[in-house]
């Protein structure tokens, strides 16, 4: 991990932390870290190995007056109550989705209870594009009530993560400003990188012979989408030509099961492979700085949960922009703070070309293909 600058402008506090890829562009724009939470213990196990840090716990339990003051509060609250296939296989099980979801839907109102006893002058909310239509639209007029009611001003972008990573990825990012400190403020969404990455980009060259798909398994994939194509449904693996294709689908926490939905062609008449987790790291934006000291098993659980670091590092920089341009924070006008804006001002512009995830490419021996 690349170690954080000594130009801290801004404090936040990283909800539904996961691995941390929210935290990563947050650090690196000049924002301080004052707190986590996150509840999976073995997603803890890799945030502490790569910030330093166990997140705390359970968000239901805590006490949002005990949090630290911050000026951004960041949330990528769980996303399975709201997701097209989370909806969908939840009610084949007979059971709740959405707010109605006792375990994950109504985690939502944490977030608001937190932004209510700490008033922070920004946040921003990471979710999938269902959220904006699941049970016909009530869900996110809900949400966006909810974080009106609080004194907020509403942004909501959905971005697809294709044109900063090669994924097919779309999410909505939900921003909101505090009103009685930003004076009109404007958040418009990320300009989209000029060039885009390929498959070929993140492979690594030599690979364990463990993630090519086993005879029965890759039998058994074809016969179960032969099967579906005849019921007329789409469900079936998803072989990518790393030569050819531009990107995945979208790499899900199921991954780990039989890595259906990204399976990667091999030469010579072998079956196709998996992603390895390093892939699925770099599929997702991380760079290789990045430790992975959990099993295969929970690592694409991990990967297939998290953000798309370059969007975020995007969406982040524009959200500093709009708030520097409301007003929202105050600068001192001497030599020191200077700097400490320019070196912020120098990260956004990074994420904005789209460089970062070159840097990310240089850094692992690669080249973007144009």
């Amino acid at each position: 991990m690349e170690k954080k600058q000594n130009n801290l402008r801004f404090k936040f506090i990283d909800l539904f932390a996961g691995i941390g890829g929210i935290r990563i562009p947050f650090e690196k724009i000049g924002g301080e870290c004052v707190f986590s939470s996150e509840y999976n213990k073995f997603c803890q196990i890799t945030y502490e190995k790569n910030f330093g840090e166990i997140p705390y716990g359970d968000i239901r339990t805590i006490d949002e007056n005990k949090i630290p003051d911050h000026d951004i509060l960041l949330a990528g609250f769980p996303c399975q109550p709201f997701s097209i296939a989370g909806v969908s296989k939840k009610i084949s099980l007979g059971k709740a989705h959405g707010f109605n979801d006792e375990k994950q839907g109504n985690l939502f109102f944490d977030i608001a209870r937190i932004i209510k006893a700490k008033k922070p002058k920004a946040f921003l909310l990471e979710n999938v594009k269902n959220l904006k239509s699941h049970d016909r639209g009530r869900t996110f007029e809900v949400i966006g009530k909810t974080l009106k009611e609080l004194g907020y001003t509403i942004f909501n972008e959905i971005i697809d993560a294709k044109y900063f990573v090669p994924q097919h990825r779309e999410r909505i990012f939900i921003a909101g400003f505090r009103n009685d400190l930003c004076d009109k403020v404007n958040f418009i969404p990320p300009p989209m990188p000029g060039v885009r990455p390929r498959i070929a980009d993140i492979l690594e060259k030599n690979v364990d012979p463990k993630y090519t798909l086993t005879d029965k398994l890759w039998d058994y994939l074809k016969k179960y989408s032969e099967k579906h194509k005849k019921q007329g449904n789409g469900f079936g693996y998803g072989l990518i030509d790393p030569q050819k294709d531009l990107h995945t689908r979208t790499l899900s926490a199921r991954y780990y099961k039989d890595g259906s939905e990204i399976l990667i062609q091999q030469r010579n008449n072998k079956n196709p492979r998996k992603l390895t987790p390093r892939e699925c790291a770099r599929l997702m934006g991380f760079d290789d700085s990045f430790k992975i000291p959990v099993s295969d098993t929970q690592a694409y659980k991990q990967f297939g949960n998290a953000v798309v670091v370059p969007v975020i590092g995007a969406v982040s920089g524009n959200l500093i922009s709009a708030l520097e341009k409301a007003n929202c924070f105050s600068y001192g006008q001497n030599i020191e703070e200077k700097k400490k804006l320019e070196y912020v001002e120098n990260k956004i512009k990074e994420y904005q070309a789209g460089n970062f995830y070159k840097k990310i490419l240089v850094q692992q021996g690669l080249q973007i293909q144009s």
